[in-house]
């Protein structure tokens, strides 16, 4: 008598297999150059003010911020461009846009080649940050996602450590150009690595809404360009004026499109969700805080403490430590007691460090001002896998790459307004860009704390977005896709 033929078992789904440590690392590697070049530029900025590419302080501040602006605007549509076409498509794509914009910044001969590289850069991180976060939540599966979660952000923290003794290296010793240079070679290794090892994602319907896209990079840009250019064109300029009021009205228009079209960039009523809503609120406020002091610390130590560009790489270590080692224990903390004390104590640490920077004067101790520094971090390390957990578990896994895209668009918006309204605050009060200690301390100081009040207010209110119910549990409303 034959005997049955066995029913073969289905293999395990790519979803809940554990990703590979090369996976990991190809993946985190992307996450960590692209971040990268966020924190280098601010350690360009005495050589780029000094440059023969006549930078005015408020095109100083565009050259900064371009980057982060596309950043934010693109990322959710990049989410949903991975979702839809493949992740490992959209972050081989990211790489090599990436590159491209390096390269016309490198070859710039003005402001405005700068700026325009730095934003084809931006465009290009918007689809490696999602594309990544989303891979290693879908190969993690559900069980991993914490984990997973906890190396994208060990992966930006290295980024920053990366870009602030990169960035000064290259102040240091080389042309301004050489940071641009170094990206191509970077990018095209990385590109090997992620097409060798990452494997193909499962694709899924997702909406890519270029009318919302151009809408709300649109609006985000004329809100800042009313930002940057208050203090040196007046508050009450017609063109300030008008920067606001048409950002007020593209930013409308946009909500508008999105509650009346079938496949909107992002549904506006995905924020009915409580805890969705407080996560996106402090991770804007997270990188609000921590982009403020990028762009002040590396002044700072090189005008007012006479550190060397090299030098000041170096001494801003202590800010990444808590970044690179706190995510691994917020991760079994918010397994015991969960993201609220997480959250709202991340965010308190931020604030308090903030305000502790702006006493540094040029009297200041360097071991003291590491410790201010080491405060912030570790707020920073605390929180960060919290609140991404907080916006990515709230929607379904079919729209990772969506959930990713808007946490990452919330982190780089603050960070856009963090730079925004420090560097306002430096150029109003110095009549353009500071150089010494005695205007640049009491302009950081009153900057920074303006941004640590407002750290701490969203502190308390994400916290209470995090509140328990009568029943004892978290009162939520899940996002449903109609």
């Amino acid at each position: 008598m034959s005997t049955p033929a066995r029913t073969p078992v289905p293999a395990p789904a790519a979803a809940t297999t554990p990703p590979g440590r090369l996976v990991v690392f190809a993946v985190c590697a992307c996450v960590l150059v692209a971040q990268s070049m966020v924190a280098a530029i601010n350690l360009m900025i005495p050589q780029l003010a000094d440059s023969g590419l006549d930078l005015s302080s408020s095109q100083l501040v565009w050259a900064v911020d371009a980057y982060v602006i596309v950043f934010a605007g693109l990322l959710i549509p990049a989410g949903a461009l991975g979702d839809r076409y493949g992740r490992r498509r959209a972050l081989l794509a990211g790489l090599g846009l990436f590159a491209l914009g390096a390269a016309v910044s490198a070859l710039a001969t003005g402001p405005v080649l700068l700026i325009a590289g730095r934003a084809g850069s931006g465009a290009g991180a918007a689809l490696i940050m999602p594309a990544t976060m989303s891979i290693l939540v879908q190969l993690a599966g559900p069980e991993g996602r914490a984990r997973a979660l906890a190396s994208w952000t060990l992966a930006l923290g290295l980024g920053g450590l990366a870009g602030n003794v990169g960035g000064g290296l290259v102040a240091q010793f080389l042309p301004w150009q050489a940071l641009f240079w170094s990206m191509l070679p970077l990018a095209a290794v990385l590109a090997c690595a992620v097409a060798r090892t990452v494997p193909d994602s499962p694709r899924h319907p997702a909406a890519t809404d270029g009318l919302g896209s151009l809408l709300l990079i649109s609006g985000l840009a004329a809100v800042l360009y009313g930002i940057i250019e208050g203090p040196s064109q007046g508050w009450a300029a017609v063109r300030v004026l008008t920067g606001f009021a048409v950002g007020a009205l593209l930013l409308a228009l946009f909500t508008g499109h999105a509650l009346r079209a079938t496949h909107p960039l992002v549904d506006p009523r995905l924020f009915r969700n409580r805890r969705l809503r407080a996560a996106a609120l402090g991770s804007a406020a997270s990188f609000f805080g921590l982009f403020a002091l990028f762009y002040v610390n590396s002044q700072y130590l090189q005008y007012v403490k006479g550190f060397s560009a090299a030098l000041t790489g170096l001494a801003i270590v202590p800010l990444t430590v808590g970044m690179t080692l706190a995510p691994k224990a917020a991760v079994r903390l918010q397994a015991r007691y969960g993201p609220r004390p997480l959250i709202g104590g991340g965010l308190l640490l931020i604030g308090l460090g903030l305000l502790c920077v702006s006493t540094a004067d040029a009297g200041t101790p360097y071991p003291l001002y590491a410790a201010y520094l080491l405060v912030l971090s570790c707020g920073m390390g605390l929180s960060a896998p919290a609140l991404a957990f907080g916006v990515v578990s709230e929607l379904p896994p079919g729209q990772a790459g969506l959930g990713a895209g808007l946490n990452t668009a919330a982190r780089e918006i603050g960070a856009a307004l963090g730079v925004a309204a420090v560097g306002t605050v430096l150029a109003a009060h110095s009549g353009g860009h500071p150089t010494g200690a005695a205007e640049f301390v009491p302009a950081m100081a009153l900057g920074l704390r303006l941004v640590a009040l407002l750290v701490l207010a969203a502190a308390a209110a994400a916290t209470l977005g995090y509140r328990a119910d009568r029943q004892g549990g978290i009162h939520s409303v899940k996002y449903q896709p109609e």
